[in-house]
């Protein structure tokens, strides 16, 4: 067949017609044909590209590396997995590993399952490249009801037609249902020996519990932040791209975790010099990338804050927005220090580990030598609070300045400790209520009464009688009621705490008064309960009128009194006024019983300290007592 005159697509295997020789039809230059284009390769993303292919290409996983070879080598394979963690660790990935783990026939065809699939067989190259049918590998997230697992179930049942072993990988096979669920159990009990399952999932705890028994259990943990960062600096390297340390860093702490994700920020980041800019990516580019504020600007804004020095702050915080950083994340950035700097401060052998970069071991070093617990414990709760409320603000940017201010307003203010013991030293307490530091009722609770201001507590200490003596010992109507709580008896003891009042107390005569609310039985109840509990007839008498207010008004009335007797002593006062809008939240002391009552009363007119007598522990110490550095501290030492 000729070519016609407007014959323009010629056949794809035939040789385009010569270009005829001289000018054109009307004289002008014949156009040169221009070369057919060449189809470049699809470009494969880094997650993809470099995704692992073998046990010793996964990173980060070596307690599940290690039993899964274990069990190749000694012929133990699992009919079933389940393979949990964050997204991008590695469970699918793992899932196609084991895959071609099974079913690898060696570069001459004679192998057997092997930990160390050859990638170079028929079978291996056909499951990596995702072409082998009875691998079967279903998305849960998007095929959740029952006649999917009735499918797979049905699958199973034939041999496979070329491979060794059946292989279904379920991802996210916590979105499948309950009635998916039971139809699968079945199978998953007791599966034909050609088929083996792998579960993956993100949401363990939605998973039933009777398909977790009938799997083995593998937890993927978190990719830690040297490895990403060793792993990606390789890639960056093949891939012929200079990225400097810091970069990296930057991106395996934006990873969270997942060296798909940190893969896909590599990607983002080399695609910059790819756009033409000169010399190694930096790591204020990734930053301004990520949206995040740079390390050292952290640091920085870590002095400026606990410096005291407000317009330090807001200048770094103004070079960040401006760079498009959100003050939100480098709020969160800020409470992260925080906490890296304390435990540094508590663990010391951390600044000789490669755990923490280098700017932690060596920045945050200087920051814990200088910082005091006190101190970086009230800062963590301050940004704990502030990060909520920048999360729910209109103006995101004022409501982390604002937190940065108080901060900064905070900085140079004592601890409640430090503040006690400068007003003792100027005269503003009295010899016997020096307040000590509490370490949380140790010998005994000594701390006594406790008066919280503002998150922060001065112990007043006082005795600790033994208030449970073995036997049934009634020696008050509150040792009765107190019986009555040890039987378990809960409604009755809810009535004598607040429906009665006692008339009279003359064992084994009760006289009591009840209130409307109270059951008619209660005077049987109670009689049986103390005659059997002691052996000895009690009787119950009713009253009509008189009687003690109920304990649990008594309870409110002495509680009532402590928190005035709180408030009310000097150095309370004190720290009341330099701590303004402070409140006291409770009173705890150690010496009344569970109805907050003591178990004597004080005589009267002698003061709370005089009237409970010296403590077993001492919780004050004179004014002319030497003051013990915090380091000497026993709850501080390192001994």
């Amino acid at each position: 067949m000729s070519s016609g005159l407007f014959q323009d697509d010629p056949r794809q295997d035939e040789d385009p017609p010569p270009l005829p020789e001289g000018p054109g039809l009307f004289g002008e230059s014949l156009p040169v044909a221009a070369p057919p284009p060449e189809h470049a390769a699809p470009y494969r993303v880094l997650a993809r590209k470099y995704r692992p292919a073998t046990f010793d290409d996964l990173i980060g996983q070596e307690t599940m590396v290690r039993t899964l070879r274990n069990a190749f080598a000694i012929g133990r394979v699992a009919h079933a997995f389940m393979l949990t963690g964050v997204r991008g660790v590695g469970k699918t990935t793992t899932a196609r590993i084991i895959a071609r783990a099974l079913n690898c026939v060696g570069p001459d065809g004679s192998g057997g399952p092997t930990a160390d699939p050859c990638g170079v067989c028929g079978n291996c190259l056909a499951i990596l490249n995702e072409r082998e049918p009875d691998v079967f590998e279903m998305d849960a997230a998007s095929r959740t009801g029952v006649d999917d697992v009735r499918e797979i179930i049905e699958v199973s049942r034939s041999r496979p037609m070329k491979i060794r072993t059946k292989v279904f990988i379920i991802d996210e096979v916590h979105m499948l249902t309950r009635n998916a669920f039971n139809a699968l159990l079945k199978t998953l009990e007791e599966p034909p020996p050609h088929v083996k399952f792998v579960f993956a999932t993100t949401e363990l705890r939605r998973v039933p519990v009777t398909v977790l028994s009938r799997c083995q259990r593998f937890d993927l943990r978190r990719v830690r932040i040297s490895e990403l960062s060793q792993h990606f600096a390789r890639i960056a390297a093949k891939e012929g791209a200079a990225i400097e340390p810091g970069a990296i860093e930057l991106i395996a702490r934006a990873a969270d975790g997942s060296a798909r994700d940190g893969l896909s920020l590599l990607d983002q980041a080399i695609a910059q010099a790819d756009s033409g800019l000169e010399g190694p990516i930096t790591q204020t580019q990734v930053a301004e990338m990520l949206g995040l504020s740079d390390r050292d600007a952290i640091f920085d804004l870590m002095d400026a804050v606990m410096g005291g020095k407000p317009a330090a702050a807001l200048a770094i915080t103004e070079r960040a927005h401006e760079r498009g950083a959100d003050l939100g994340t480098m709020l969160r950035d800020l409470l992260e220090l925080v906490h890296t700097v304390t435990r540094l401060k508590s663990i010391p052998g951390l600044r000789e580990t490669q755990e923490l970069p280098e700017a932690e071991r060596t920045r945050g070093a200087e920051l814990a030598d200088r910082l005091t617990v006190p101190v970086l414990a009230r800062a963590w709760q301050m940004l704990l609070k502030g990060v909520g409320e920048v999360e729910t603000a209109p103006d995101r940017r004022a409501a982390a300045e604002m937190v940065l201010i108080r901060l900064c307003h905070v900085a140079d203010m004592p601890t409640p400790g430090d503040l006690a013991r400068r007003l003792i030293a100027s005269g503003g307490g009295t010899p016997a209520l020096m307040a000590a530091p509490s370490n949380g009722g140790a010998n005994g609770g000594g701390g006594g009464a406790r008066a919280a201001a503002g998150g922060s507590s001065v112990a007043m200490a006082v005795p600790s009688p033994n208030l449970a003596p073995d036997g049934p010992v009634l020696n008050n109507f509150r040792d009765v009621v107190a019986l009555v709580s040890e039987k378990r008896e809960a409604m009755l003891h809810a009535h004598l705490l607040h429906s009665v009042h006692l008339v009279r107390f003359a064992p084994p005569v009760i006289e009591l008064r009840q209130q409307a609310e109270a059951p008619r039985d209660l005077a049987p109840k109670l009689g049986k309960l103390l005659t059997e509990a002691t052996g000895t007839r009690w009787t119950i008498a009713i009253a009509t009128s008189g009687g003690d207010a109920t304990l649990a008004q008594q309870g409110n009335a002495a509680d009532t009194a402590r928190r005035a007797t709180a408030a009310d002593h000097p150095l309370v006062r004190a720290i009341m006024e330099a701590f303004p809008g402070a409140s006291i939240n409770a009173v705890r002391d150690t010496s009344v019983d569970a109805y907050g009552l003591p178990a004597e009363a004080p005589p009267a007119g002698l003061p709370l300290e005089v009237a409970l007598g010296e403590p077993d522990m001492p919780g004050f110490a004179p004014l002319d007592a030497e003051y013990l550095d915090e380091s000497e501290l026993p709850w501080e030492s390192d001994e």
